[in-house]
Formats: C-alpha cells, sequence, structure tokens
C-alpha cells in the first residue's frame, strides 16, 4: 500500500478540518515511515466520514484496531469510552487508536484459518506443527479468499493490507514477520489455538491416521521400509508419513510452538514427520 499523504499540523493542534489520532505504537507499522515516530498523527477529516473509514484511510487496517477511544485532555471522552467503527466523531477532536487484545477470541470456537498466496510455508507449519485446520490456495484471488473465508467462518491471514480492508471480510489478520518461524509465532500468540501437532497433512489439510507398515509398503523406497516401522496416512489425498531426517528440526518447532502458544504446557511427544517423496516443509 502506498504511503498516503497528511496535511501537516502542529503536534497536539488539529485544524478544524483534522482529526488527530493517537496512534498506539504496535499499530504504527501500518503508517507511513515518516509518521512512525508521530504520537499525534492529524488527518484530513471532512466531517461526516465514519472513524472507521478515517482510520483505514491512515493505513491501519481495522482488523488490528482493539479500541476506538475519542479522548478529552488526553483522557477517554464523556461517552463511555470506546466507540464503534461507525461512529462520527466531531471535528478537531482526538482519538485513541488501540491494538487487539491477545490472545484475540475468535467467535464460534477455535480459530480456523485460510491463508493467501503468499504464505505457503506457513500454512504447511500451522497444518503439521500446531496441527490446526488452515486452508490455503495457491491460486485464488481477493474475492473468492473473502467468500471462502466467510463462508467457512475462517480467519484469513495475509500480508495485504488492502485484502484486510475489503468490507465483506468477516474477520482477518495481518501476519508479522518476513520468516517463517517468526510468522508462526505471531499467529499463535495472537490466536492460541488448541495445538495437536503432527494431526494434519502438510499438502491437503487432511488429517493424519495411524497406518499398518504392510498397507504402505509397496508406497515406500527399499531405504525406508527398512529403517523405518511407524507411519501414518491422510484420510484425504493419501499421503504417508513417517519420522524421518528431519524429526529433530521439527520436534524443536513443535516444542515452541507449545511454548508460543501455551507457556505451561510440556512439549510435545514426538510423532511422524516426513510426507512420503516431497518435501513436507519449506
Amino acid at each position: 500500500m502506498t504511503d498516503r499523504p497528511h496535511h501537516q499540523a502542529p503536534s497536539g493542534s488539529p485544524t478544524p478540518r483534522e482529526l488527530l489520532l493517537r496512534v498506539s505504537p504496535e499499530l504504527r507499522i501500518f503508517l507511513p515511515s515518516r509518521h512512525r515516530d508521530t504520537e499525534l498523527l492529524p488527518v484530513p477529516y471532512d466531517g461526516t466520514s465514519s472513524l472507521g473509514h478515517v482510520v483505514q484511510s491512515a493505513g491501519i487496517p481495522l482488523t488490528e484496531v482493539g479500541a476506538l477511544v475519542p479522548e478529552v485532555d488526553g483522557a477517554a471522552g464523556g461517552t463511555g469510552g470506546r466507540v464503534e467503527p461507525e461512529h462520527r466523531p466531531r471535528a478537531g477532536g482526538t482519538v485513541r487508536v488501540e491494538p487487539v487484545s491477545r490472545p484475540q477470541p475468535v467467535p464460534g470456537g477455535p480459530p480456523r484459518f485460510l491463508l493467501d498466496v503468499h504464505l505457503g510455508t506457513l500454512a504447511r507449519r500451522l497444518r503439521l506443527v500446531a496441527g490446526v485446520d488452515t486452508a490455503y490456495h495457491n491460486d485464488m484471488d481477493d474475492p473468492s479468499l473473502v467468500e471462502q473465508a466467510n463462508a467457512e467462518r475462517r480467519v484469513l491471514l495475509t500480508q495485504d493490507r488492502g485484502l484486510l480492508m475489503r468490507r465483506r471480510l468477516w474477520m482477518g489478520a495481518y501476519v508479522r514477520g518476513s520468516r517463517p518461524d517468526d510468522q508462526l509465532a505471531d499467529v499463535l500468540e495472537r490466536f492460541a489455538p488448541p495445538l495437536t501437532p503432527w494431526t494434519r497433512c502438510t499438502a491437503c489439510n487432511g488429517l493424519l491416521d495411524p497406518v499398518a507398515k504392510e498397507e504402505v509398503e509397496h508406497l515406500l523406497r527399499p531405504g525406508t521400509r527398512r529403517t523405518y516401522d511407524d507411519f501414518a496416512r491422510c484420510r484425504d489425498c493419501g499421503h504417508v508419513y513417517w519420522r524421518g531426517a528431519h524429526g529433530d528440526r521439527l520436534e524443536a518447532l513443535v516444542a515452541g510452538a507449545a511454548r508460543t502458544a501455551t507457556p505451561d504446557t510440556p512439549d510435545a511427544p514426538d510423532a511422524p514427520d516426513t510426507v512420503g517423496g516431497r518435501p513436507h516443509e519449506g
């Protein structure tokens, strides 16, 4: 998203055609770089637009906002504190913009996710390392993503702020971090989903079941048949899993995920971790 120009005014002194946004430090990553150290951000205001529209015009998706609080002399105003995004504030006022609380509850129960095309590695980690129901497509456009997220009540995870600002989207979240490790930690910290590692297929999100070696032996390479005895298979696509050469690294990821999502939870036990014949994780 490109930076939007803002009319400048002395800090703390908005004109009658402006609002001041007191943006929480956690949300300033969404502001143009020149404003990220600004405590009070002056933004143009026509007196009729909703507060949610003003905040998103400044670059902050409402999916990331936990509270909008009009201020009087630096404190919450006399309207009871928080207001809804549809609220129309008075021109020349100040509004505090606060981030969502963590962990963030998801209506309807444990979170289920849908990831956009740029988060394929994160999708595989959420499936295998966390065991979270995670849908992913590498060929779906933005309107289709919103449609699926709404229909299946999945939280849409993306780093595309424009996608998060689509009015029809029921719930979404901006994923912080450029490395998959950091992205996974951010999602687990934000939503604290129940963790069931080693239960989902990295390829299709299907559930895994233990399977007798003799039932999958014909699918295995000779070295695998000689070395391993415990296997699992995806109910949906039939991919076969076993404890492979990457086991220690993946167990470390599982232990880290458990500490992030539920700090008091013991490390998860060992389990199958390799997709037969394919790289299982990027």
